[in-house]
Order: C-alpha cells, then sequence, then structure tokens
C-alpha cells in the first residue's frame, strides 16, 4: 500500500515538473481553438507558444474519450439529451481561466450555465452539475454568453457576459462556490463608450496584482474594473492591429504588456503595452491557430515597468561629444529640463535647458526597457538655451525617456516624453 502511495506521488511530481517544464520553454498560453488554423469551432484545448506559434501540447481533442466527472461528487457524469451536451466542448467555449495553484484550466460552454475544469494532472474533466453559471438561455442568447473568464490576485475566478451585466465568481477551494455579483457600471468619463455595447461582445479578461479587471473586448477597447466596485473605466482603444483582427483571447507576458489573439484570422499572435495600447507583431510563424481564447497564470504588475525606469536612470553610458576637445563641467543639480511639445505628435520637440553649466551634454532617447533609441550630442553655451530635437523616424507611438548627460559620464536630468 506504502510503494503504490509513494509511486502515486512520484508520479504526480512527476507530470507536474513536465507542465512546468513546457511553460518556461517559451512564452506559452492554454488556448480555445479548433483542431486545425483557420476553423471556428472551438472545441479543443492546446497550450501555444505564442512567439513560434507552436503547438507545445495537445490538452484536450474533441474526437478523444475523456472521462467526464461530477465536482462535487466525483461521479461519472450521465448522458442528459441527443446533443450530448455532456460532452466537455457540446456547444464550443470562448472562455477560459488558467489555475495554476491546483493545475486546471476552468471554462464554461457557450450557451451552457455551466462550469466546468479540465484537470492538467490527470486530463479528468469536471462539471458542477445543477450550479447555475450566468443566466443563458441557449445558443442564441448571445448578449448573456460568458466569453471573459481569469483568475484573480485573490485567487478566485471571475467570469463576464458579453453584455457585462453579469460579473461571476468562482471559489478554486476545495468548498467551491459560484457567486453572481452582479452588473458593472460605467465610470463617469467613459462618455459613449459603454461597457454594455453590443460592439465589444467577445474579447477576454486578465486580472493585475491590485484587485483589478481589465476587460478586453473583442473590438479592441480595453476597460479596468475594480472587484470591489464593480466600475469600468475605459482605457483606451489597442491601437496597430491588422484589419479584421478581433481580440478574442489574451494572456500578460510581463509588466503590462499584454498579448492578444484573434478569432477570425490566423496571420498572428500581437501584444500591446496598457501605457500606451500600441500593438506589435510576437509571433515570427506565417500562420498561427486562431482562437477564441486565451488563460495563462501571469498578472499584470507596474513593477517591471518601475524597474526598467530606475535601471535606465542608473545606466553609465558612453558619452559622444560634437569636439575632439570634450568640456569637462561640474553642474550644481540645480539644472531645470522641459520638453514641449509633450505629448507630441509631429517629427520634433523643443528642450528647454535651465542653469546648465556651458559644456558639451548628450542626448539620450531610451524607451522603457532600457533600449538606446537614438543619441545626439549638443553644445550649451548660455543659462537659457533652447534646442530643436528631430525624432527618429517612424518612432513607434508610446512612452519614451530624455536622458541629459554631461561631459563626466553622469545623469543631469531626464524627462518622459509621450509620443502619440
Amino acid at each position: 500500500m506504502k510503494q503504490k502511495l509513494f509511486f502515486t506521488m512520484i508520479t504526480a511530481f512527476f507530470i507536474t515538473a513536465v507542465h512546468a517544464q513546457k511553460r518556461s520553454a517559451g512564452i506559452t498560453a492554454y488556448a480555445i481553438t479548433a483542431s486545425e488554423k483557420g476553423y471556428a469551432n472551438w472545441t479543443e484545448v492546446k497550450l501555444i507558444d505564442l512567439v513560434s506559434g507552436e503547438v507545445v501540447q495537445s490538452v484536450y481533442q474533441n474526437n478523444s474519450e475523456t472521462v467526464s466527472l461530477n465536482a462535487r461528487t466525483k461521479k461519472a457524469i450521465a448522458k442528459h439529451d441527443e446533443l450530448r451536451t455532456d460532452k466537455p466542448f457540446a456547444t464550443n467555449s470562448a472562455a477560459c481561466a488558467y489555475d495554476q495553484k491546483h493545475e486546471r484550466l476552468y471554462y464554461t460552454p457557450m450557451g451552457i450555465n455551466q462550469l466546468r475544469y479540465i484537470d492538467l494532472r490527470s486530463n479528468a474533466i469536471y462539471y458542477f452539475e445543477d450550479e447555475p453559471f450566468g443566466v443563458s438561455t441557449g445558443s442564441a442568447n448571445v448578449q448573456n454568453m460568458v466569453t471573459r473568464m481569469v483568475i484573480a490576485a485573490d485567487g478566485n475566478g471571475y467570469a463576464l457576459t458579453n453584455n457585462g451585466k453579469h460579473l461571476i465568481k468562482f471559489t478554486t477551494n476545495k468548498k467551491a462556490t459560484i457567486t453572481d455579483l452582479g452588473t458593472l457600471t460605467d465610470d463617469a468619463s467613459n462618455g459613449e463608450t459603454s461597457i454594455h455595447s453590443f460592439r465589444g461582445y467577445g474579447g477576454d479578461m486578465v486580472a493585475d496584482e491590485s484587485g483589478n479587471l481589465y476587460v478586453i473586448t473583442a473590438n479592441r477597447n480595453v476597460f479596468k474594473v475594480n472587484i470591489e466596485s464593480r466600475i469600468a473605466i475605459f482605457k483606451g482603444m489597442i491601437k496597430g492591429l491588422p484589419e479584421g483582427f478581433t481580440a478574442n483571447g489574451a494572456a500578460v507576458e510581463n509588466g503590462t504588456e499584454i498579448i492578444i489573439s484573434s478569432a477570425t484570422t490566423t496571420k498572428g499572435y500581437y501584444k500591446f503595452d496598457l501605457q500606451d495600447m500600441q500593438a506589435v507583431k510576437i509571433s515570427t510563424a506565417t500562420s498561427v491557430f486562431n482562437t477564441a481564447d486565451l488563460a495563462n497564470a501571469t498578472l499584470v504588475s507596474d513593477k517591471n515597468k518601475d524597474a526598467a525606469i530606475k535601471n535606465t536612470e542608473e545606466n553609465k553610458l558612453t558619452v559622444k561629444t560634437t569636439s575632439s576637445k570634450a568640456v569637462v563641467v561640474e553642474n550644481s543639480g540645480k539644472e531645470k529640463l522641459a520638453v514641449y511639445p509633450n505629448p507630441v505628435s509631429t517629427g520634433s520637440v523643443r528642450i528647454n535647458f535651465t542653469d546648465y553649466a556651458v559644456g558639451n551634454y548628450e542626448l539620450q532617447l531610451i524607451d522603457l526597457s532600457g533600449k538606446m533609441i537614438s543619441t545626439q550630442s549638443i553644445i550649451l553655451n548660455n543659462k537659457t538655451q533652447v534646442q530643436e530635437y528631430k525624432l527618429p523616424a517612424l518612432l513607434a507611438r508610446g512612452t519614451y525617456l530624455l536622458k541629459i548627460m554631461n561631459s563626466g559620464n553622469r545623469v543631469v536630468n531626464t524627462e518622459k516624453l509621450i509620443v502619440e
């Protein structure tokens, strides 16, 4: 008996280790997709490397024979009708959430008010039978379908209907509870852009470390939702996505960067930053699996951005001067720097230097990851001097740092520059 128990524990540990190793191989997320690229039957689950586009693991295949159990009793699910709603993805699905602590992938079928999860250790699938999970009356009741789901920082799961009128909380402990928290409320600043708009039906949710959810609608709008107040604040629209790209899946990569996938195109996966909403393509494959949803365990955090800004402040970089005889200056620490216009939408800005010592300086443009974009050598001869700085051609929208280095390789001043 003891030997059998020991063998079971070792096996479980090995399976968990394999899952962890696969996830660490690249930027990965669980995806609800079809058996082939370009199809729209959301009945399979794959662990996908979002950079290479390759399938790391096939978690569930529609033609596989999988054991379906009641989540409470652990007994086999009885067949209910000719439509075989007892099948795991009988009506497709567009909402899933990865519970890393318990190695589960929670999901709900479209048009069926039932919470289900895949045990990623055993591949068994569990249903919370006869426990309402939403108010949908079937496949035609699109507004009440659950299409967004995430595990938040508190360890609980949250799911949201298309119309934003039912935020559903579910706990992931042994005595799981399902609670309909009610409707979301638009913040007064949202104007005509509402979390309830039918134009935004679909999409996904991610969560941050501070008790907030980020709802990404299919039509590319982003709302920040506080779980306690259930107030939705419109943060902006994702820019730079190709025509026809609907945002259906979302997974946090790092910091405030979010990767999104589409149900309508196989052209690639993109990521955007909550700071500037500018999307860039990250997948290298010529085509990828289009998906109805994505899920991973990473939370939105500002810590990485703060660290990057601090790092760029402290970096000591080589100074290039306009003369072979650089003037070494001693700065007083009272130097002032003003940049205008800021934000900038044209190709140049003016920089007003005040109380700088006469000498050679270098202007450095750096992105928030610490990458050097461009440098420009300047000479300051007056107590107050205005210098025009032309931005690099094709500079992407976003937030950058303008850093002023003196000839002693010391940072004199840093100013944030927003490019629109």
